[in-house]
């Protein structure tokens, strides 16, 4: 019997032998392990047909008994079992390799009792891993520390690789218990560190070969080394096949959540990938191979749409992951290295389509206003220099910031900026919509990917996700679109714009409706609109061409026919003949009546018609005063003077006087008198 309190590694125990005489051996001997064959694990098959899903199931049964038999074993079999039994090594590493992660869960056939058997076995196989890293189960059942780290070391029970996928395969929900789990691993072995150290450039690896394969990158060339000539010829993401792009993914997928699991669950191996250039060599991956991979994914025509689907999934999915380690990387560091986080921050400028990604996943303003919580004093200039490029990252690649970003990175700018006494210069607005050939482009991009949905719940969508094409992707492809999107009908259509009045219907011009109104008449005659002279026109056929003349003459010829009498028949009206009718109501009073005909100013009719006939050319005015029956003749020139006094003066002399005594004050205020005159005439005041 093992003695108390002694550890595992140094207890003997008295067994029976081959022949049945007892025999010492030491508690951990090949000799006393079990035999039981472990069988390797098979993942759920995919298709779900009733033949492979028994099979799975029966086989699944196996393998959880076998485990669940194990894990009853007493502290000194369990570990004899675990350290001697290979098949039992093998069967766990095949779960390891072959367990269905986070993004495949999706593609299992949705039969209860295939997911009720793999949960069971997902349960067993971490609480072997569990109890293999603990090395202490109470006060009797116990490894020395150094023996123990030995033990699993040199047996391989772990390694880098084993912890890597025991991370993202049980890390949801047992985040603790693998941190712990994994701590212990590293503390009772430090040799594991070195382990991580020489495999980090193993993981960078993964990233070069991706590009390599999307002939970014020419295989084994350095930066230093010229590009090959036959470089081109290697296949890209575009012309590679589609086999080929399906592994690239996945390859990428499981690459980026597996790093990312680890580093979240045991921080303490951020430092081993910060010592090999991880940060810098991860953000120019993402800036040079993603955008490659989305054309390739958006733009290649695919027999199976869900294919397609998957794939975008995956990679945005693999996207997330990036930016998700490179922000455990930056605050994993210790708040003395400060300035190196701002340098590394400072790095990431030129990588724009990275910093856009980055910074709305995790607002690089909050980050920047933690450190200044940690760090009071901090360099101004240099967060507001970091600020200003975030913002020009946005604009160098096309994209809108979410609104609730640009809130808190104006607050911060405007803080940052403090000192300065300004804003930052690249600080935006208040978003706009998105309107135009932007807006088609973006509806174009998804329905390339998701062709089953309505442009108008596309619309609605981008609306919400502030017109961010790739979020909108992303949670469609995963179910997690906002409740009030998840109400909308996803094939509904595109809203009818209602056509406003065309500005042409409200026109009103003088020459509408005319023969040249190209607005409404659908043919013009164009022989009649020329630009400058008129081709082939003469200026002696043009004085010549009498057809004006010809056409006022029926105008005209109504005016000849002069009628003196109508002869109106009975029954018909003069109005027939445009004859006015008699007007009794006419006032015929003062027809027989020579009004002022006996005035003693009526002659100045005569002198003012005289005065007009005066105003005509001398050829005309002596042809008007010689017209047959044109009573008119010039009047003789005036004679004022008349005979010396007392001699008695002529009738035209006494006129004269008398005209010139009437005319000499026409102007101003000075015809009084002839007004005077006037009234005298009339009888109005006596002589």
């Amino acid at each position: 019997m093992a003695c108390a309190r002694v550890p595992l590694d140094e207890q003997q125990v008295t067994e029976p032998g081959p022949l049945g005489k007892e025999r010492t051996l030491p508690a951990l001997h090949p000799d006393r392990t079990e035999e039981r064959c472990f069988v390797p694990y098979k993942p759920p098959p995919e298709d779900g047909s009733p033949a492979d899903v028994e099979e799975f199931l029966e086989h699944a049964r196996f393998i959880t008994e076998d485990l669940e038999w194990l894990l009853a074993l007493p502290h000194d079999k369990f570990w004899c079992q675990v350290v001697f039994d290979e098949s039992l090594q093998r069967c766990l590493d095949s779960y390891l390799r072959h367990a269905p992660r986070g993004l495949d869960l999706s593609t299992l056939p949705s039969s209860p009792a295939v997911a009720d058997m793999q949960r069971s076995i997902h349960k067993a196989v971490f609480l072997t891993f569990l109890r293999m890293a603990t090395h202490k189960e109470s006060k009797e059942h116990f490894f020395t520390p150094a023996v123990f780290g030995e033990i699993i070391y040199e047996n391989f029970l772990f390694d880098i690789p084993k912890l890597l996928d025991l991370c993202v395969l049980f890390g949801k929900g047992n985040g603790q218990l693998l941190h712990k789990m994994i701590e212990n691993i590293f503390t009772q072995q430090p040799s594991y560190y070195n382990d991580l150290d020489e495999t980090v450039p193993t993981v960078l690896q993964v990233f070069d070969t991706i590009l390599e394969k999307c002939g970014l990158q020419c295989e084994g060339a350095t930066a230093a080394e010229p590009m090959k000539l036959n470089a081109h010829k290697k296949p890209t993401a575009m012309t590679m096949s589609q086999q080929e792009l399906l592994d690239i993914i996945l390859y990428l997928c499981d690459s980026t959540t597996t790093i990312n699991a680890f580093l979240d669950i045991f921080p303490a191996a951020c430092s081993s990938f910060q010592s090999h250039g991880f940060l810098s060599s991860l953000t120019s991956f993402y800036e040079t191979g993603v955008p490659d991979l989305e054309k390739a994914i958006r733009k290649r025509n695919f027999d199976d749409k869900s294919l397609q689907e998957d794939l975008w999934k995956r990679l945005s999915h693999s996207c997330r992951k990036m930016v998700e380690t490179v922000h455990l990387l930056l605050f994993c560091m210790e708040i003395s290295r400060i300035k190196e986080l701002l340098q590394y921050f400072t790095s990431f400028l030129p990588e724009k389509r990275f910093l856009t990604d980055y910074d709305e996943q995790f607002p690089v303003a909050d980050d920047i206003s933690l450190l200044q919580q940690a760090v009071p004093i901090i360099d101004e200039t240099r967060t507001s220099y970091l600020l200003q490029g975030v913002e020009s990252a946005w604009d160098s690649v096309g994209r809108r910031k979410p609104q609730s970003q640009i809130q808190t990175s104006q607050a911060q700018a405007s803080a940052s900026l403090s000192a300065n006494q300004g804003p930052a210069p690249g600080a935006a607005g208040a978003m706009c919509p998105v309107i135009g050939a932007e807006l088609e482009s973006l509806l174009s991009c998804i329905r390339d990917l998701l062709p089953d949905l309505g442009e108008g719940f596309l619309l609605e969508c981008l609306k919400e996700y502030n017109y961010n094409s790739e979020l909108v992707i992303n949670d469609i492809l995963e179910d997690r679109l906002a409740p009030s999107l998840a109400k909308l009908d996803r094939t509904m259509p595109r809203p009818v714009k209602e056509e406003l009045p065309a500005v042409l219907n409200n026109r009103s011009n003088v020459f509408d409706g005319d023969e040249f109104d190209v607005f409404r008449r659908e043919q013009v005659d164009m022989s009649r609109i020329w630009k400058g002279r008129r081709k082939g026109e003469n200026v002696r056929e043009m004085l010549n061409d009498k057809r004006h003349v010809a056409e006022q003459k029926a105008r005209y010829h109504a005016y000849e026919t002069v009628v003196d009498e109508v002869i109106v028949e009975p029954g018909e009206s003069a109005t027939a003949y445009e004859l006015d009718d008699y007007d009794d109501e006419y006032d015929d009073t003062y027809d027989m009546n020579q009004v002022g005909a006996n005035d003693l100013d009526g002659d100045s009719l005569l002198t003012r018609r005289y005065l007009w006939c005066q105003t005509l050319s001398p050829t005309l005015h002596s042809r008007l005063c010689c017209l047959p029956g044109c009573s008119f003749r010039p009047e003789r020139s005036s004679n004022v003077v008349g005979r010396p006094k007392g001699q008695g003066q002529t009738t035209e002399t006494l006129l004269d006087r008398r005209k010139k005594e009437t005319n000499k004050s026409r102007g101003a205020n000075h015809n009084r008198r002839s007004m005077a005159d006037r009234k005298r005439n009339k009888g109005m005041i006596p002589s």
